[in-house]
């Protein structure tokens, strides 16, 4: 089966337009006819909670945080990219389409790349109306940096606190339309399953995780926007609440989850410094702007950093890719790293990281410059750490972060369920095999503030004067009890493992099988250990508590049953893409000097899996990828 993403026909610059134009309107009337369930509070979730409500929808949001402010997108740190060309550096939408399509590896499609660059200048205009207190130049004109895959400055920032600072200026907007009554916020719930009437979705249903209660409701349209699935690792920079239950109970409710091998892993993050450590901890990319990265020649240097000149030191991004050096796009530092330290060339006390060096930025700019620009990013170092940045370099090492995979959606970013529209980090839609970096946050505002508004009107325009399907139908009965087995069956399992024990194995073999490196022998014995794991969670997991309060032992342990199915997605994924693109780097497939190999005669697809029963191998669906636009070529950041 080949996908329709239902992409505008025209010219490329043209597509968004004549898209809003000719997409079927609600008026403002109707609008307060329609209900729409929104799961997840972050900058995609709340962008579109408030958008909507504003506009006159009965909208219900849900999160499993006691607040919205907890979302994820609190923890970006260094910025959102916008194509405004403010420094006057030769940026402009087109360029930024290009960086993007090239970051990832040309495997996204040109046409919600695009709309994505252009709305990036809107979205920048729209948060400093709201407040957020962007930094600005002496003059007042808002400032900007340059990121990872970019040779331009285009990345507005508010210290190393960006994604605070846009949540706080979503959440204030969600919580004017919850006080106007157009929103109804239901905080500690979590969703446990998505409801589907002849193929459509019409509802979920939710657990209250303060007293367990198991709840039904029903929408014209539900939108998630929960976030990515970077913790089926384990370790990674994600919070540790962040999980992919609400996306892959769509995924088993017919939903198709696309490449979900395409795990992104940030450079610079801390790096591990024990097996007693639950999470791991992100220093904004932001810092390679000023930061210089580099390993002792001598593999066997065991003197401070400060004690080895500079003719000792590797600066090997710059050596490498001269024309981007510490800039070069995630995946690419990420494996420079892994080679440096896997070569004999690490540094710390366990040999694993590479130096993060603000000596030189500090001689030419003074420190007030770089306390100005990253102070809360180097104290946090430092409380973290131990070690005072501003005297000696960070130590750094990748971790995962980002996940470029997630449900397959359409230009309406609706999935192939009618009725199920996906935002920001739980799509699969903008950043194909690589994110680039302060694209996160423009795309999840862009999906909430601008695009989701004017695509779900296209969908729920066919359903005016139509009742939202009723909570006592046979679809609600059925997936309400589905829920309770699952949840009666964790309870009473009476194994004797803990929960946290089988989600440590898990990340364990994604990391070590599907991690940074992959290759066909490992993910063939990752696919095997992993359903082996999943046959002993069920027979063998103890859960404690009961089911009538709250209960974060179970909360966990739904999680990590998904995550386990998850992770086998993903190494059927990584094994059937016989090529290495982007953060997908299969070892079979590289150039002579170590760069991912794309194979675009055989794989420039989307691979949308659909479900088939756990523990059985998904089937393939593709969307074939068009590039009318730009070159496909090898990528070189050199």
């Amino acid at each position: 089966m080949t996908l329709n993403s239902n992409i505008p026909e025209g010219p490329l610059e043209e597509k968004w337009t004549s898209h809003k134009f000719n997409t079927k309107l609600v008026a403002p009337q109707n609008r307060r006819k329609f209900e729409v369930i929104i799961v997840g509070t972050g900058l995609a979730g709340g962008a579109a909670a408030a958008t909507l409500g504003e506009m006159g929808y009965n909208v219900k949001v849900f999160c499993f945080q006691d607040s919205p402010r907890r979302a994820h997108s609190i923890a970006a740190q260094g910025g959102i990219n916008a194509a405004k060309n403010y420094k006057n550096d030769g940026d402009s939408v087109h360029r930024l389409f290009y960086d993007t399509i090239k970051g990832g590896d040309y495997r996204a499609r040109e046409a919600n790349v695009h709309r994505l660059a252009e709305i990036s200048v809107q979205i920048i205009d729209q948060c400093v109306s709201q407040g957020v207190p962007f930094a600005r130049e002496y003059g007042g004109l808002l400032d900007n940096r340059s990121f990872g895959g970019a040779q331009v400055s285009r990345t507005f920032y508010a210290r190393g606190q960006t994604g605070q600072q846009l949540l706080l200026g979503a959440y204030q907007a969600l919580e004017r339309q919850v006080d106007a009554g157009s929103v109804k916020m239901y905080a500690r719930h979590e969703m446990l399953d998505l409801v589907t009437e002849n193929g459509r979705a019409v509802g979920i249903i939710t657990r209250d995780l303060v007293s367990g209660a198991i709840e039904r409701h029903s929408a014209h349209a539900v939108v998630l926007a929960t976030g990515g699935y970077g913790n089926v690792f384990y370790l990674s920079t994600n919070a540790k609440g962040s999980n992919v239950t609400a996306a892959w109970r769509a995924h088993k409710k017919g939903a198709y989850f696309a490449n979900p091998c395409f795990t992104q892993i940030h450079p610079t993050c801390i790096p591990v410094s024990g097996d007693y450590q639950s999470k791991l901890t992100l220093m904004s990319e932001s810092l390679r702007n000023d930061g210089r990265i580099w390993v002792p020649k001598d593999k066997n240097d065991k003197r401070s950093p400060n004690q080895i000149p500079e003719a000792e030191r590797d600066y090997y991004l710059e050596r490498i890719y001269p024309s981007f050096a510490n800039l070069v796009p995630r995946d690419v530092a990420s494996r420079a790293a892994k080679r440096m330290v896997d070569d004999g060339y690490g540094v710390g006390p366990l040999k694993n990281g590479v130096y993060l060096d603000f000596k030189t930025a500090i001689e030419r700019l003074g420190r007030n410059v770089i306390e100005q620009r990253y102070g809360n990013l180097f104290d946090m170092y430092d409380n973290i750490s131990g070690e005072d940045p501003y005297t000696q370099p960070m130590r750094i090492y990748p971790a995962v972060h980002y996940t470029m995979g997630g449900l397959w959606v359409d230009y309406n970013l609706m999935s192939n369920v009618p009725g199920l529209f996906v935002l920001g980090e739980a799509n699969f839609s903008d950043h194909g095999a690589n994110r680039l970096g302060a694209s996160a946050l423009m795309q999840g505002l862009a999906d909430g503030y601008f695009v989701l508004p004017t695509t779900i009107a296209g969908e729920l325009a066919n359903h005016l004067n139509q009742p939202a399907a009723s909570t006592q139908s046979a679809a609600f009965e059925e997936a309400e009890a589905g829920v309770r087995e699952q949840v009666n069956r964790l309870l009473t399992n009476n194994g004797k493992r803990s929960v946290d024990s089988f989600h440590k194995e898990l990340g364990h073999l994604c990391w070590n099988y599907c991690g940074m490196a992959r290759n066909k022998s490992g993910l063939e014995t990752a696919i095997k250990d992993i359903d082996a794991l999943r046959q002993e969670f069920w027979s063998d997991v103890r859960v404690l508590g009961d089911g009538d309060s709250m209960n974060q032992s179970l909360e966990k342990a739904g999680r990590v049953a998904d995550f386990i199915e998850l992770g086998q997605l993903m190494c059927q994924d990584a094994l059937h893409r016989e090529e290495s693109c982007g953060g997908h780097f299969r070892e079979e497939h590289q150039t002579p000097d170590g760069e991912a190999q794309r194979d675009d005669d055989n794989y420039a697809y989307v691979a949308a899996w659909e479900y088939t029963g756990a523990g059985t191998a998904a089937t393939l669906h593709k969307e074939d990828l068009v590039f009318e636009n730009v070159h496909l070529a090898q990528r070189s950041y050199k």
